[in-house]
């Protein structure tokens, strides 16, 4: 027995059904004397419902699944009246995405009774919906329906099942036999087939397999891409089998292949993380000779080792390779740099990066301002650690209150009273907009009041 709910849920569907067809600028909805006799006319004509077309464009204006499943039902029962095979591909798109698997099937079963035609077309729309619902037993079932039913598959057919398959670990093992087995059933595997396939055993640390499936590809005449050495290079990236990847980037070139920027990405970042800086270096001078011209990510990757090793004075040359190449530092170039000359002391050369950096309106990071303030006050040179500010506050930098607790006490501790205020002076000249910290180091600046005060009351 139907319940209430799901009653009134009928009705409210059959009444914005009539609603929305009788106020359709197309179609009309007429009633005849006998309530149970209703069918549909063009407007302005007495001809039925009019061309499928016409449906066809009602049914996919519609952004409710089960209203457009009702139109399509109203259709149908018209006399001599037959929908078109692009409306129920329309229709199996929308009760898919909105899940009613029940309606999708009797619709498929309808399409099939109807002596319909069960292309390819279709079966692409039912893998796209069963790879968008996340329901990859479906999307195999969809696989073999299409073989049941004498509908070829196409390699593109094979591959989007396999990519659904393979996004869900305990279906790798049924995406390698649906692959293994995909000739036998009139689909020969392309190069992205072996990819995806690779991509899904490198992810699950079985590189061996996705190593056997590279060979095969060679051994079929199925020619490689970038994309299938890159896979294989990240892999070995990642169990730090650098050795191996640059062997592999040697195969491409060797072959004719032209490594892509990601391809190097991935071979600097390995390098530079197992700290193989000087094959680093070498390989970012290689890539403009071999038909890849470096980019500030592949300049940056090498920067940043450096630095990170204590070899800032080499991260400096680096920076005059990107000027010569045409390749313009940005702010992470200059952070990591003058970041870097801090912390080995090569204090001068830091500030001239942090002045360069500041005329072409990057910002420093506040983090940079402080290694090279406290870099300059650790050696005494307190003029210069003003000059860091100073240049900072002009740009609208605002140094961090850590920076201030260190430069106001030494400030104010100058034995020179009239150097020190002069100094203090230079720092505070500049105008200090609400944002900037040195609010926060006030308590440095009252202390150093009150001492003056009593060191001469007449002045106050």
């Amino acid at each position: 027995m139907i319940s209430l709910a799901l009653h009134r849920s009928i009705l409210r569907s059959t009444k914005t059904l009539i609603t929305t067809l009788s106020s359709h600028p197309i179609i009309s909805f007429n009633f005849s004397q006998n309530p149970n006799q209703q069918s549909f006319y063009s407007s302005g004509s007495n001809s039925p419902i009019g061309s499928p077309s016409r449906v066809q464009k009602l049914i996919a204006s519609q952004s409710d699944p089960l209203l457009a499943k009702e139109i399509f039902e109203c259709a149908s029962r018209q006399p001599n009246f037959r929908h078109s095979y692009s409306t129920y591909l329309i229709l199996i798109l929308k009760l898919g995405r909105s899940k009613q698997f029940s309606l999708l099937d009797d619709l498929i079963r309808r399409l099939k009774s109807e002596s319909y035609p069960l292309t390819p077309t279709l079966f692409s729309y039912l893998i796209r919906v069963y790879g968008e619902a996340d329901l990859p037993d479906k999307a195999l079932k969809t696989f073999y329906t299409m073989l049941q039913y004498g509908c070829k598959p196409l390699p593109k057919h094979l591959n989007r099942i396999l990519e659904i398959l393979v996004s869900h670990r305990n279906f790798v093992r049924p995406a390698f036999d649906l692959f293994r087995d995909a000739h036998r059933h009139g689909v020969s595997p392309n190069t992205q087939s072996y990819n995806i396939l690779m991509r899904a055993f490198c992810l699950n640390g079985d590189i061996s397999i996705a190593y056997h499936l590279f060979n095969k590809m060679f051994k079929r005449d199925i020619v490689p891409d970038i994309e299938s050495y890159r896979i294989l290079m990240q892999a070995l990236c990642r169990k730090s089998q650098v050795n191996g990847a640059v062997d592999l980037l040697e195969d491409m070139l060797n072959k004719g292949f032209v490594p892509d920027s990601l391809t190097y990405t991935t071979l600097l970042n390995s390098l530079c993380r197992k700290k193989k800086l000087r094959e680093a270096y070498k390989l970012l001078c290689r890539m403009k000779v071999k038909g890849c011209n470096p980019d500030i990510v592949h300049y940056n990757t090498v920067i940043m080792g450096f630095c990170r090793e204590g070899r800032a004075h080499d991260a400096c040359k680096v920076i005059d390779d990107m000027y010569n190449n045409g390749c313009l530092p940005n702010v992470v170039s200059y952070r990591t740099l003058v970041g870097g000359l801090c912390d080995k002391g090569m204090l001068d050369e830091a500030n001239r990066y942090m002045e360069e950096m500041l005329s072409k309106g990057l910002s420093p990071h506040f983090a940079v301002i402080h290694g090279l303030v406290k870099g300059f006050c650790n050696v005494g040179k307190i003029e210069e650690a003003c000059g860091v500010l100073t240049k900072s506050l002009e740009h609208g930098e605002a140094p961090h209150v850590d920076t201030w607790a260190i430069m106001v006490p030494l400030i104010c501790e100058l034995d020179d009273g009239v150097k020190s205020i002069d100094v203090l002076e230079q720092v505070l000249k500049i105008e200090i907009t609400g944002h900037m910290r040195i609010v926060d180091a006030g308590i440095g600046l009252e202390n150093y009041l009150i001492r003056k005060i009593r060191a001469n009351p007449r002045a106050s």
